[in-house]
């Protein structure tokens, strides 16, 4: 089923830079009060190592047993060990390779999640604010539950999934291996219940040293069944059974016995659901095998292309594409150039309007941002007063802008008509565009388009005595429409542009209201 999905507000935008999101790092020295005074004293009664003494005296005097000839008639010489040089007495310790998992073909594409990109649209259709697509990006990545996960194979490839919506894999075995796990609430009932105490002495137990699962005693009727039944579940595709086996200790604290003996009285029966007759197994084994061949050959499908949602990716038993989606992650998050393509045509589709403004950052707002191109003497003063301080001034937020532009030395009544005219005149010009509100209060006026010098080169001189055709003043400054395929020219390399930085810091401030 799919994942429920919380609201997302967009005053989580802090727009921020990322090291200065990061909470503040306890001081790991906090309680260190520094060295005894006499730990020198301490560590110089140590004894002294016998290596370090023999080089002090002097060479070692040559064994008499290396100065006996041997056998062979060759003389003396260094001894050998028959291991190769291993000491005896212990157990060895093994050296192992590090495995190196290769890298997966496999695209991976994130996307925002189908619920929260809706919800997130409401918002911004709500007020007339201008939020930066970049931030709206790394909102979408910032948590899985607001992204999916779409994975493409090569030509040829498959990937294989768990029903509609569970795990993907590219290894059909590996899903065969933990589809049990998975999908077991989905077709079985567990019922647990309490058997009598059990009778014995047992003196000591089965402790698993990695999970810290008690299995029992060695000589008990379950150990063994157990003891596999938890490799296979959790570490069969870390290690070989043999060295699992390693990691088993034999604990004889009468407290650990006691504890096994109560979890051994549990009896976990699985019924099967929506069964006729009614069927049950007492062991997980039985379970598993009935999943094997009534369930699961009905749940696991293949296709070159697959979408599982954000969590479902994060917990992904196949380890190499756990990790192709983990680099894939980390990299849209330095520059989330492919997330604000799907962002972009969503929101245009949406009805929304998608432009550039400082220095080329990509903004979305319900309201089509155009310079004003009315006669400056046919409209009020408050409106002109308005426009010129956001011009001499951008990045000014309301209070400012009524702080300087209040009328000095008036009445309170004057001040508050005052206070009332320019309130009423920038909710005008910002519903109407000429005004740009981003989402941290801040106020801007729309860049207007550049002016097109090769396409008037191209036209004809106008004839003497005849009039160009000028185009109204409103259109002529139009903001400029940027398409969806151009989208990702500026913001692909968002982390290696000081400009863009700049823009970032510039929009990513916590919202401020402030009322009119």
């Amino acid at each position: 089923m799919a994942s429920p999905t919380t609201n997302e507000d967009l005053l989580d935008l802090k727009m921020l830079p990322a090291w200065a999101n990061e909470p503040a790092r306890a001081n790991d020295y906090a309680d260190f009060e520094g060295e005894d005074a006499d730990a020198g004293q301490r560590r110089s009664d140590r004894p002294r190592s016998r290596n370090r003494d023999r080089d002090q005296r002097g060479p070692r005097k040559p064994d008499r047993r290396d100065e006996r000839p041997k056998r062979d008639g060759r003389g003396p010489g260094p001894r050998s060990r028959p291991d190769g040089g291993r000491r005896e007495g212990g157990p060895q310790r093994e050296h192992r390779p590090d495995v190196q998992l290769e890298p997966l073909a496999v695209t991976v594409r994130f996307l925002p999640h189908t619920r929260a990109f809706e919800n997130v649209i409401a918002q911004i259709k709500s007020s007339p604010v201008a939020y930066s697509v970049f931030a709206l990006a790394r909102l979408f990545l910032e948590k899985p539950e607001r992204y999916d996960v779409r994975l493409t194979m090569p030509e040829g490839a498959q990937l294989f999934q768990l029903g509609e919506h569970g795990a993907v894999a590219s290894d059909r075995r590996i899903l065969e291996g933990s589809a049990f796990a998975s999908a077991r609430d989905d077709f079985y009932t567990v019922e647990v219940t309490q058997s009598e105490p059990l009778k014995g002495n047992f003196t000591n137990v089965a402790r698993c040293r990695l999970s810290g699962t008690l299995l029992g005693p060695t000589n008990h009727h379950a150990y063994q069944p157990q003891l596999r039944n938890l490799y296979e579940a959790r570490f069969s595709r870390r290690m070989s059974f043999a060295d699992y086996q390693r990691q088993i200790d034999i604990v004889s604290d009468p407290a650990v016995v006691e504890q096994w003996k109560e979890q051994a009285r549990n009896v976990t029966t699985y019924h099967v659901k929506d069964a006729e007759p009614p069927q049950s197994f007492t062991n997980a084994a039985d379970a598993e095998r009935h999943f094997r061949q009534t369930h699961l050959p009905g749940l696991l499908r293949e296709a070159n292309e697959l979408t599982v949602s954000g969590v479902v990716s994060r917990k992904l038993p196949d380890r190499r594409l756990a990790r192709a989606i983990e680099d894939s992650w980390a990299q849209e998050t330095r520059s989330p150039s492919k997330m604000m393509q799907e962002l972009a045509a969503g929101l245009r589709q949406a009805g929304l309007n998608i432009f550039r403004h400082r220095r080329g950052m990509l903004f979305v707002s319900p309201v089509r941002a155009r310079v004003f191109g009315h006669e400056r003497a046919g409209v009020s003063t408050s409106i002109n007063a308005i426009l010129e301080k956001v011009e001499k001034s951008p990045g000014i937020n309301r209070k400012q802008l009524a702080e300087q532009l209040a009328v000095a030395d008036a009445d309170a009544t004057a001040a508050e008509r005052a206070k009332m005219t320019l309130a009423n005149d920038l909710h005008w010009l910002i519903h109407e565009g000429y005004v740009i509100e981003f989402n941290d209060g801040t106020l801007d006026l729309p860049r207007p388009k550049a002016p097109a010098a090769t396409a008037a080169q191209a036209k004809p001189a106008a004839t003497a005595g005849t009039a160009p055709s000028v185009p109204p003043a409103e259109e002529a400054a139009e903001i400029e429409v940027v398409p969806i395929s151009s989208i990702l020219e500026d913001e692909s390399k968002a982390e290696e542009s000081s400009q863009v930085e700049d823009a970032i810091s510039a929009v990513e401030k916590p919202a401020v209201v402030v009322q009119e």
